[in-house]
């Protein structure tokens, strides 16, 4: 039986139809969640009451932390800086290697233990000097209302909005929530259906269809990460296959993180990702074109640099988090050649390095 959604839970959510047959169908992901009096969808947070969609973790957060843009990970929009992160509870995947499952599986409330208006979220931001918000931890689509009003109060303060997510989204809603981003970190986890399907309990095609939104028709600035899970999603012939139609679809400067995988939640059995790997993932997708290929939760100098598209000079060297060298010009350009990154980019004061500073948001 579901949780009973209480009073203070119940925030108007969008993204609903009736049906004929007396339930309402959530209109937010393609799951089409249909339900009855009471219910709640998949993702958990998104319910049924009075013969309306109800939101209830409007305002409410597992946690909020100030974090380094690079951990989103996002190494082309306005590297070094800081970004305040937080997330709610659900998700509308069921990933069996989730690295957050104990906030994205979460089916208690007590996970929510830290409240915060829009306002106060983008005031903090300001004061703290972040440079951006984050969306993250699980995925802002299922909490998309609250998400774009945290964007809103953000943009009046002249604060970046970053998404976070695995682009599970209908095209409606899509299109409303990017017009409030200005960066997407999108998690393509695979190049088959298959693995979608097993493992996630998902389809690849939305995914596919919400990267094409993206670059093609919005100015979000996009890169994408995929955790490569051995024996999974790893082979060279799939990692080729999706190479290739990132970039025949979305562009050879859209940026790709591979990233390494770790035992967690429902695939404890199964080995971290061999260094080596991220190694041969990241040439293969070289090899098809990309410019932009780094490797992730690991220490590779390599893998973790950015290099001039043109003339190959190194122009940011990092260590996982850490930016070790910086020789980007304000204006996002090669000071060897004068090629321009794509990308974010202005004046380089510094980074904000690897801490991890958690906090208590105030709406007063």
């Amino acid at each position: 039986m579901d949780e009973p959604i209480s009073i203070s839970e119940r925030y108007p959510a969008r993204y609903w139809h009736k049906l004929d047959d007396g339930r309402i169908q959530c209109d937010l992901c393609p799951r089409d969640c249909k339900l009855h009096e009471g219910q709640r969808g998949a993702c958990f947070v998104r319910g049924r009451i009075d013969d309306a969609m109800v939101l209830t973790t409007y305002g409410r957060s597992s946690g909020f932390c100030v974090d380094p843009i690079e951990k989103k990970p996002l190494n082309h929009f306005y590297p070094g800086s800081s970004i305040l992160s937080f997330g709610t509870a659900g998700c509308n995947l069921a990933c069996k290697f989730c690295q957050n499952w104990d906030i994205s599986k979460s089916r208690s409330f007590d996970k929510l233990a830290d409240q915060a208006t829009p306002e106060a979220i983008a005031r903090t931001a300001a004061e703290l000097k972040c440079k951006s918000v984050a969306f993250t931890y699980n995925d802002p689509v299922i909490f998309a209302e609250y998400a774009m009003d945290v964007a809103d109060a953000c943009h009046e303060l002249g604060v970046k909005a970053v998404a976070v997510t695995a682009g599970y989204m209908h095209d409606q809603p899509r299109s409303e929530f990017y017009a409030k981003m200005d960066a997407a970190n999108v998690d393509l986890k695979a190049f088959t259906d298959e693995f979608y399907f097993k493992q996630t309990g998902a389809h690849l095609q939305p995914v596919l269809d919400t990267l094409k939104y993206l670059c093609r028709e919005t100015p979000v600035w996009v890169e994408l990460t995929t955790l490569l899970i051995p024996g999974y999603n790893d082979s060279e012939h799939e990692i080729g296959r999706m190479s290739e139609w990132i970039a025949k679809e979305l562009g050879t400067d859209v940026p790709l993180h591979f990233t390494a995988f770790h035992p967690d939640y429902k695939m404890t059995d199964i080995s971290p990702t061999p260094s080596g790997k991220l190694t041969q993932a990241r040439q293969i997708a070289q090899a098809a074109g990309l410019q932009h290929v780094y490797t992730g939760n690991v220490h590779d100098l390599s893998g973790g640099t950015t290099l001039c598209p043109n003339c190959r000079q190194p122009l940011i060297v990092r260590d996982w988090h850490l930016i070790r060298d910086y020789a980007v010009s304000e204006n996002g350009a090669c000071p060897n050649c004068g090629t321009k990154l794509a990308g974010h980019f202005g004046k380089f004061d510094g980074q904000f390095g690897r801490q991890r500073i958690p906090l208590v948001i105030r709406n007063n």
